[in-house]
């Protein structure tokens, strides 16, 4: 009796020793991220919070990622190892070095993003690296902030980096820092930015070494092992939940900005077998000679965000999780470039990807489902001359309508980031000669159906001095699908108002569009598909969205067939709760 006394108090020390170690390889991912944002030089960094930070082993399995930022950045992380490997074997790497990337065909995302790695080492061996990654203030290319969104081929994207070493313990690598700097329009920035992705990967790197003290080599990585067993059995538990099946799904892209083509598709076959889950991107187009391509990394973390969105969100992200996907992305396609292909609009055909998996395992989980959502819409505004500024930013559309619920508002769906990475008002002012003259929903873009899709958003600028305007946009010509009978969402808009009063729509993809000082500029992003026949929706709900702003009396009428008088009651129409007495 007391023997089994012991062995149950023995493993419980056990539980609770692995589940502090979980934690702490999170907090020191964590804590990596927050240090690069806190020291970086660029306002969409140090306003938006926009850093990643990893832990991985030798192979590039990812151990633990820093939670508030993103998968996409991650992955890319994750993915990148052994392509740094291929370039500067662990053999002649010392403690001390740090090395940096932004190659997007060896797991990188563009230009703009530099990698950061530094080497962990064990008994004089390279078995870990810990990882940062933002997106710097700007490296060159035929547009500021790297929004080359014209760009034909990568060479107009800004400077590429091979894998180099960027730091030892004796400091920082003066010749690449210069070379850095000489290619950037914000050298001090981008300086600074390096400086900061540094500090972040060595905070993480000492934390992960006083856990090897603490644990012992061999119990640390006793520890990652279980922690990632335990991931990868909690996903395997997951996916024999959902039912067996082929599940076949598509998106497109409006546009490329470049060529004539309209409507650049991505699809997806997803077979669950109970055991694990295939995701075949097999009948994707092939790579363009535009900014729609994406790098493999960023390709693969939509499928896995998409993924996770219908498994427990509470199982970490790890490893162990990526083990129970089978994911193809053939090489050569809008998913997986080659080079020379640019890959800085990497995101449309990323998020194409992501909302075709969406739809497949919607149509395997019905009651999960979502419809397709507004995505983030980038664009920068730049100095037309030197002495150089950048304000580079995105806003957010509205979510497709989930099933049973309407669709947040001006958040849009994303693998990793969400609104807290949109730089605040009073900051970008500060920084930049214009002023935000307003930040607001559109009514009745959210798509109608039984359940709404979220609402879109109208962000106004002012320029105070002559700028360059530069935009990535998509689902401005085609709004973000409905389901089951569900209307899609208002497509959105990037619009010049000038100091006359004339409104002049641009198109989706621009670079360095001119803006006299006086003009505006507007943000207009889609809205949210719909879940559902409209006429199905209750009445309660359509005179809440009347009463919140969300719809109009006019759209009420339009979209739902009902008819709400000045009081803001519903007088007559359909919806499928009884008019009120």
């Amino acid at each position: 009796m007391t023997d089994v006394i012991l062995d149950d108090r023995l493993d419980a020390a056990d539980d609770l020793t692995s589940e502090v170690l979980r934690n702490a390889l999170v907090v020191a991912a964590e804590e990596a991220s927050i240090v690069v944002v806190r020291s970086a030089y660029s306002t969409f960094v140090v306003e938006g919070s926009d850093a990643s930070a990893a832990l991985l082993d030798k192979t590039g399995r990812l151990i633990a990622h820093s939670m508030a930022t993103t998968l996409m950045n991650s992955m890319a992380l994750s993915v990148a190892v052994p392509f740094l490997l291929e370039d500067i074997p662990a053999s002649e790497m010392r403690p001390g070095d740090v090395f940096a990337t932004n190659d997007a065909y060896k797991g990188g995302v563009h230009t703009n993003d530099i990698l950061i790695f530094r080497p962990i080492f064990v008994a004089g061996v390279v078995e870990y690296f810990a990882a940062t990654l933002i997106h710097v203030s700007d490296i060159g290319g035929a547009s500021a902030g790297g929004m080359a969104s014209l760009a034909t081929e990568i060479f107009s994207e800004g400077l590429q980096l091979p894998p180099v070493l960027i730091a030892t313990a004796a400091g920082l690598e003066r010749p690449i820092m210069e070379i850095l700097a000489l290619n950037s329009r914000t050298p001090e920035k981008v300086k600074g930015d390096v400086r900061a992705l540094i500090a972040g990967a060595s905070t993480a790197a000492r934390r992960v070494e006083e856990l090897i003290d603490t644990y012992g080599a061999a119990g640390f990585s006793d520890g990652v092992t279980a922690y990632l067993d335990y991931t990868e059995t909690l996903t395997r538990k997951a996916v024999a939940e959902l039912p067996a099946g082929t599940y076949v799904a598509d998106y497109t892209i409006d546009d490329d900005g470049v060529t004539d083509i309209r409507g650049h598709r991505v699809q997806v076959t997803v077979t669950i077998d109970g055991d694990g889950v295939r995701l075949d991107f097999t009948g994707t187009d092939g790579q363009v000679a535009a900014a729609v391509n994406s790098s493999i990394s960023q390709s693969l973390a939509a499928a896995v965000f998409a993924f996770r969105c219908f498994i427990d969100p509470e199982i970490p992200m790890n490893d162990g999780c990526l083990r129970v996907l089978d994911v193809h992305l053939p090489l050569g396609s809008l998913l997986n470039a080659e080079a020379p292909y640019p890959c800085g609009g990497r995101f449309l055909p990323a998020y194409a990807a992501m909302e075709a998996v969406l739809t497949a395992l919607s149509d395997a989980v019905p009651e999960r489902a979502i419809a397709a959502s507004g995505i983030l819409q980038p664009f920068s505004i730049a100095a037309t001359t030197a002495p150089y500024w950048v304000h580079l930013a995105y806003e957010f559309g509205g979510v497709g309508a989930r099933y049973g619920k309407d669709g947040p508002d001006a958040t849009g769906i994303h693998f990793g980031l969400g609104r807290n990475s949109v730089p605040q008002v009073e900051p970008v002012e500060t920084r930049c000669p214009l002023l935000v003259e307003g930040v607001e929903y559109i009514p009745d873009s959210g798509g109608p159906g039984k359940w709404r899709g979220g609402l879109g958003t109208r962000t106004t600028f002012k320029l105070l001095a002559d700028a360059y305007i530069t935009t990535r946009g998509d689902r401005l010509a085609m709004g973000p699908r409905g389901r089951d009978g569900g209307m899609p969402g208002v497509t959105g808009a990037f619009l010049r108002r000038t100091v006359d009063g004339e409104t002049i729509r641009l198109a989706s993809k621009v670079s360095n569009h001119f803006f006299a000082a006086g003009d505006r500029f507007i943000v207009e992003t889609s809205g949210g598909g719909g879940i559902g026949d409209p006429s199905t929706r209750s009445r309660d709900d359509i005179a809440a969205d009347h009463r919140s702003g969300r719809i109009t009396k006019e759209g009420a009428r339009r979209d739902y067939d009902v008819v709400i008088d000045d009081s803001g009651e519903i007088v007559s129409g359909a919806g499928n709760a009884a008019p009120p007495a």
